[in-house]
């Protein structure tokens, strides 16, 4: 969803907000792990709770709920956006084939993929595919850039492509919120160094924010350099279907959120087992609870099927707090420094703008969401209409 967030934002200032999540992130990351040092806390959890109480708790456990909850979803419209287009390129499967069929594969997916991994009690034998996802996910960052180069002067652009800023900036935000959110881990990590301190921990977190920021910004740049105004909230809809290069990506994108969703169940069913079984679930409650959330996250994807309002929501209803409000508020209620303490100065700002991102995005997302296109071949694609040029392009 990058190189939608540039869409939405403006390129020149998609980039700035880009850049800027990430020093927000860095920032907020470190603020929460001085929080829980202040409170004598090791779990967002726990911090949470000691500094506001049980609502601060719930409220909380909401957020870390529709997180992966919202995610799961995000993920099966990506299995059935990427798939379906896979699908089509084996001689004999034809567009109106069960194959192509988005819904189709959602539910076949799930039912012999998603569901039975998801049953699994053990994160561990679940967490053992994350090497794999990382390694198709450097494969799908190569592919799209290849496709730069060598499939950009095939879309045409128009003036207003390149232009500073765009009213969807906000929205934009929360989808690049979405995609730095590390927080619910922060403490977990910080806790396995040989050396937990705040120093050490300052340096790993500068160094990887640094790392992610840097392969962010290649994808997004890239990504909306190749289409423009016609990025899509999933980009692997902006590729034409005989693109084979295009296609082996969409199979690896598909492979990877396969592989990534059991991952996200398992934090969804732990919240719930946590708020409303004190952290023990039986073998009968286990299996409903998987169940339930599955069924639920296929049923709403088979419903709602944009995936840049689904990005764009997780962003600003979950992301946006868990990183910009509730790390802020809880160190300002901790900290014994004075006002003027920059510290304080900055939690209060970011505090703010976490507010302003989270009210005004959550607004217009719901009063003026984006178009999205699902199984259509772009027009580019066309060969009748490979002779576009910026003239000719619609208003």
């Amino acid at each position: 969803g990058l190189p939608y967030s540039m869409k939405q934002a403006g390129f020149p200032l998609g980039l700035l907000l880009l850049f800027g999540v990430a020093c927000i992130t860095d920032y907020s990351i470190i603020l929460l792990i001085k929080g829980g040092n202040l409170s004598s806390t090791s779990t967002y959890q726990e911090l949470v709770r000691k500094t506001y109480g049980l609502t601060g708790y719930l409220i909380l456990s909401t957020l870390q709920f529709l997180y992966p909850f919202i995610a799961m979803i995000s993920y099966n419209v990506i299995t059935g956006d990427t798939l379906t287009k896979v699908f089509q390129r084996i001689p004999g499967v034809a567009p109106d084939s069960i194959l192509s069929d988005r819904h189709f594969i959602i539910l076949f997916s799930t039912i012999i993929f998603t569901l039975p991994i998801s049953l699994y009690r053990d994160i561990a034998k679940v967490g053992k595919i994350s090497l794999i996802s990382l390694i198709l996910t450097i494969v799908i960052l190569v592919i799209v850039t290849v496709r730069t180069v060598t499939f950009s002067p095939q879309v045409p652009k128009s003036e207003n492509a390149w232009i500073f800023a765009k009213s969807n900036a906000v929205q934009a935000v929360g989808v690049m919120s979405f995609a730095f959110i590390c927080h619910h881990n922060s403490f977990l990590i910080y806790g396995s160094l040989e050396e937990p301190t705040l120093k050490n921990w300052s340096r790993i977190t500068h160094v990887s924010v640094s790392l992610a920021v840097v392969i962010s910004v290649v994808f997004a740049a890239c990504g909306y350099m190749t289409f423009a105004e016609y990025t899509e909230g999933d980009i692997f809809e902006n590729y034409c279907r005989d693109d084979n290069l295009a296609t082996f990506g969409r199979f690896c994108y598909g492979i990877t959120v396969i592989l990534t969703f059991p991952l996200e169940c398992f934090v969804t069913r732990e919240v719930i087992a946590n708020v409303f079984f004190r952290g023990n679930l039986s073998t009968v409650f286990h299996i409903f609870v998987t169940v339930i959330i599955v069924v639920v996250a296929t049923a709403i994807s088979l419903v709602y099927d944009c995936l840049g309002i689904v990005l764009e929501l997780n962003g600003v209803l979950s992301a946006t707090p868990l990183i910009f409000i509730i790390p802020t508020a809880c160190y300002l209620r901790l900290s014994k420094e004075r006002w003027s303490h920059s510290d304080n100065i900055l939690s209060c700002l970011l505090l703010a703008v976490g507010v302003l991102v989270m009210t005004v995005g959550l607004v217009l997302t719901i009063w003026h969401p984006q178009e999205c296109s699902h199984g259509k071949e772009m027009f580019y694609c066309i060969p009748s209409n490979v002779s576009f040029n910026n003239s000719t392009l619609p208003p």
